[in-house]
């Protein structure tokens, strides 16, 4: 999912540039349970519905332009996953108590190789 969150970020990019173009992306995004499925019998279409989403909303909504914001679950992730993260700090959110963390995820830094290469040499032994 993070891989295509930045694909898309990076053809914006180059499609800005290539149609002269200022067109601006905010994604969110959020780890954890939720509930899918098809509803409506005259007109079925498939949705997702939870905290999980509710939260990946969210983040988008309080998120900045240019930039992949997220829960702290999900920064742990895809920090554990060698994604460079930037704190934004705690924000507060409708429909939760108390600020949560949230990070942004740094677009313009490479994922850290030493962890895909630890990874590709524990499985090739």
């Amino acid at each position: 999912m993070v891989e295509f969150a930045t694909a898309m970020c990076s053809i914006l990019d180059q499609l800005n540039t290539d149609s002269f173009q200022n067109f601006q992306l905010r994604i969110g995004m959020s780890s954890g349970p939720l509930v899918a499925g098809v509803i409506g019998a005259q007109k079925p279409q498939y949705d997702i519905w939870g905290n999980t989403v509710n939260l990946a909303s969210r983040m988008d909504t309080y998120g900045e332009p240019r930039k992949i914001h997220m829960t702290n679950e999900m920064g742990i992730l895809l920090q554990r996953g060698g994604y460079p993260l930037q704190s934004r700090g705690k924000v507060k959110v409708k429909g939760v108590k108390e600020p949560i963390e949230t990070f942004f995820l740094s677009l313009d830094s490479k994922r850290n190789s030493a962890i895909s290469l630890s990874s590709q040499q524990h499985n090739s032994l």
